[in-house]
């Protein structure tokens, strides 16, 4: 189980713009009998961390020699720049189930994708519910019984090894394999051209960004 560090913090509101600049993330630790926490950790070892165990691994968190088991529960990323500007780390008990999102990792080669086909992803998570010790980082879905154009893989069909439950609904599609395109739907692709949302106004998102993190920080306060 991997172990990040953490430091308790006062600092909240707009003040923690100063706190990016010096190289830390504001979080928040909270969940089961635990008081909403404010704290700081450092970005470089988070995003380190973030990209080894997802948010469906436990961690252990450590504040001033305190340690507690947690799960990277929600992260608010910066739209402009991608990295992190907050995050919220969960307190899990262990004898306990849970329930994450959690990535799917499609494996295997499709007879139908070798022919042509185009896969379509419906879904890219499922929902599971677990004991902590028993999340998967990340399930895999074997695209190997993809062998017709239009065939697909729904949630009733998937056999899990391991002890977790999927909870999406048992008709949910997850993939398909679409057939080629003609000529005639390509052209008509390449004539409809980009529309105005296609279009992204830099000046637009640099306020998306900073009201972005106004928000992260209210909602802040407001568990506090």
């Amino acid at each position: 189980m991997q172990t990040i560090t953490a430091q308790k913090r006062e600092v909240l509101g707009k003040k923690v713009k100063n706190l990016r600049k010096s190289g830390f993330i504001p979080a928040v630790l909270y969940g089961g009998k635990k008081k909403s926490e404010p704290i700081s950790i450092k970005e470089n070892e988070f995003v380190k961390v973030w990209k080894s165990v997802g948010e469906s691994s436990i961690l252990t968190l450590e504040i001033d020699g305190k340690k507690e088991n947690v799960l990277i529960h929600d992260i608010a990323l910066d739209p402009l720049k991608d990295n992190p500007i907050h995050a919220d780390f969960l307190v899990v008990e262990m004898d306990k189930p849970i329930k994450v999102d959690v990535k799917i990792n499609f494996i295997g080669d499709s007879p139908a994708i070798k022919a042509g086909g185009s896969l379509v992803k419906i879904l890219h998570e499922f929902h599971v519910e677990a004991l902590p010790k028993n999340l998967p980082q990340e399930v895999n879905i074997d695209i190997s019984s993809l062998v017709e154009m239009g065939s697909s893989i729904k949630v009733e069909y998937i056999k899990i090894t391991g002890d977790f439950k999927i909870l999406n609904n048992p008709s949910d599609l997850v993939v398909l394999v679409e057939a080629p395109k003609t000529e005639e739907e390509l052209k008509a692709e390449e004539g409809a051209g980009k529309s105005i949302e296609d279009i992204e106004i830099v000046g637009k998102k640099e306020k998306e960004s900073e009201a972005e993190a106004e928000e992260v920080e209210k909602k802040e306060e407001e568990k506090s």
